[in-house]
């Protein structure tokens, strides 16, 4: 029997990236970059306003005269709200002579105004600064007048003011090869001009199902049949990993027809999988063929449910392909401990499982002597002390441990290890999240 770790090696190991394209900017969130992104202009390009205010010249509202040590600190603080509403000014804050208010300038403005000494222009968050103007003296640190404007705070040159090329300069790297694209990567990437990126596509994943006794639910299950449950499990649970997925729907067919169907699949996939291909004698059809197309193993792992399941690579191009069984339960257990993982590193993941934690759990368990086990339950946050708590499903309102209603309760999964045959209430255990359900 293979460990839980040596087939989540093999599994991970052989999931590659799919071959580069190139994708609009508003596509390409999680995807991971596959080329450097240089900025060939500064950012911003020009100064610019950082708050709401009055553009200024330092020296006319005292700024040139020294700062008190705790001025000082205060005005760096404020300057951590970048782009933000400044804080109000103390009432007895160094009050200057009034400077008369010459223009207006809002975001966006391409019109030029230049200042003169003692005088102040009004300026919005993300204006341009007026010539010779080398501060904004926020609109809280004023008495907010319209035609003529009391400072009550000196400002210092530079203060409140984004300078050209303080966020990226020409030549920068603004996103790196290898970088998942986050929110953050895709505004650099905005900022250097570029509307579309050199991107690793999401894996597309193909997922059929092989069954006599399966049918689709456009039909109505007769003596003996059942509905395919298990490959639209997978398929959710490949799409929220983050895979591009074809459900394929039952491929039973007589062993020519069948074998061109799977091979077609393989040509436009970087993983298939096979929900009812493992399992019993009636599985055998479809695991000859797919031994007529490649390298496969079907083996039993260390686990429960899922202990029996097969992984290979199929076709010239090796694609990583998974066998399931049909029950779904034990197909959604194996996809997120192994199909998950495969997924999330060929999206170019660091992290390719979920979080885990230790919990206390609430209630007695048992697992099967030599197999990792992987129960549905809910997890919980003591509101007092922090700590989280578990709640094991299995033997609760959640059913039989085969079931799948459980999981639809469930936001996370106990992983008890292959020696822990007996949990008592209160002891402690590993737990996976899961989504979290709204």
């Amino acid at each position: 029997m293979r460990s839980v770790e040596d087939q989540l090696a093999a599994v991970v190991d052989a999931a590659v990236a799919p071959e580069p394209i190139r994708v609009a900017l508003t596509d390409a969130l999680g995807l991971m970059c596959a080329e450097e992104v240089t900025s060939t202009k500064q950012v911003p390009g020009f100064p610019q306003a950082a708050v709401d205010g009055f553009a200024v010249r330092a020296v006319d509202v005292g700024g040139s005269a020294g700062l008190r040590r705790t001025e000082r600190r205060d005005r760096d603080q404020d300057e951590d709200n970048d782009g933000e509403e400044a804080p109000a000014a103390p009432p007895q804050a160094n009050r200057e002579r009034a400077l008369p208010v010459v223009g207006e300038v809002p975001a966006g403005s391409q019109k030029p105004l230049r200042l003169q000494p003692r005088q102040a222009v009004r300026v919005a968050t993300g204006a341009p600064l007026p010539t010779l103007a080398d501060a904004v003296l926020p609109l809280e640190w004023t008495d907010r007048g319209r035609k003529r404007v009391t400072p009550q705070r000196p400002v210092r040159t530079g203060d409140f003011v984004r300078k050209p090329g303080d966020d990226i300069q020409p030549g920068d790297i603004a996103v790196r090869q290898g970088a998942v694209l986050g929110p953050a990567q895709i505004g650099l990437a905005a900022a250097a001009g570029r509307d579309k990126l050199l991107v690793y596509p999401r894996p597309r994943v193909t997922v059929m199902s092989y069954g006599l006794e399966l049918v689709d639910l456009d039909r109505s299950p007769g003596l003996g049949q059942v509905f395919d449950i298990a490959s639209y499990v997978v398929s959710a649970a490949a799409k929220e990993a983050g895979a591009d997925v074809h459900r394929a729907g039952i491929i039973n067919a007589e062993p020519r027809r069948m074998r061109e169907i799977v091979a077609g699949h393989i040509a436009k996939s970087e993983f298939v999988v096979v929900t009812g291909a493992v399992g019993g004698s009636g599985a055998a059809p479809i695991q000859e063929i797919l031994r007529e197309l490649g390298q496969i193993d079907t083996t039993r792992v260390a686990m429960h449910p899922g202990s029996v399941q097969g992984f290979g690579l199929l076709g010239e191009e090796r694609v990583p392909a998974f066998l399931l069984p049909s029950n779904p339960v034990s197909a959604l257990v194996i996809a997120e401990t192994f199909i998950r993982p495969a997924i999330r590193r060929s999206l170019g993941k660091t992290a390719v499982t979920r979080r885990t934690v230790k919990a206390r759990s609430l209630r007695e368990l048992s697992s099967i002597p030599g197999r990792r086990g992987y129960i549905r339950a809910r997890l919980m946050r003591d509101a007092d002390s922090g700590d989280y708590l578990v709640e094991p499903l299995s033997a609760l309102e959640a059913g039989p441990a085969h079931l799948l209603a459980g999981f639809a309760e469930a936001n996370a999964m106990i992983h008890l290890p292959e020696d822990a045959v007996h949990v008592r209430p209160g002891d402690i255990v590993d737990v996976e999240f899961l989504r979290q359900r709204s």
